[in-house]
């Protein structure tokens, strides 16, 4: 049987939390699900600062020549791993993508106890940018051309920067 291999399981997982999560919401829009479990460091920790180093990883070295782990399927490396190399920029692409579905949760709160704003509009504005980017993120990591992902890179780092200037300030982040 042929399994199309597209996705990183985290981007799959992504996924179906969202939709469990848009699922529960009644329909007068007010949420009986609970809030999500991470916080937005934790969030940033765990899947976007993550993915994008794996992405930026390919401006340097070719994925293509990196050698799989001697135990792929449990390689916490993700360019050695099973799912290595290019296809590892490409799903850490799409989950730059995914992950900006998360940062619109409603009830995710910042590391200082705050609500992410997920209802301002430069916020909207700023998980716009991060989806299209890593859209343009995983079309580079598709062509399997380094300077293409260079390009891209551009766009994963301007979405990055945007989004920080205004939201990652050292003492009111999130405000």
């Amino acid at each position: 049987m042929c399994v199309r291999k597209l996705a990183l399981p985290l981007a799959a997982m992504t996924f179906l939390v969202v939709a469990t999560i848009r699922a529960q919401s009644p329909a007068n829009g007010k949420s009986s699900s609970p809030p999500p479990p991470a916080t937005m460091a934790q969030l940033m920790k765990g899947i976007v600062y993550p993915s994008a180093n794996v992405f930026f990883a390919a401006q340097s070295d070719d994925p293509a020549q990196i050698k799989p782990d001697a135990k792929p399927s449990v390689s916490p490396n993700l360019l050695t791993s099973t799912f290595g190399q290019w296809e590892a920029i490409e799903n850490s692409a799409l989950a730059l993508s995914e992950s900006a579905s998360l940062l619109n949760l409603p009830g995710r709160k910042c590391s200082n106890g705050v609500d992410v704003p997920v209802k301002n509009a430069d916020w909207q504005k700023f998980v716009v940018e991060l989806r299209e980017a890593g859209a343009v993120a995983y079309k580079a990591a598709q062509s399997k051309n380094q300077d293409n992902v260079l390009n891209a890179a551009d766009a994963v780092t301007t979405a990055c920067s945007n989004c920080h200037g205004r939201y990652r300030e050292r003492t009111n982040r999130c405000r």
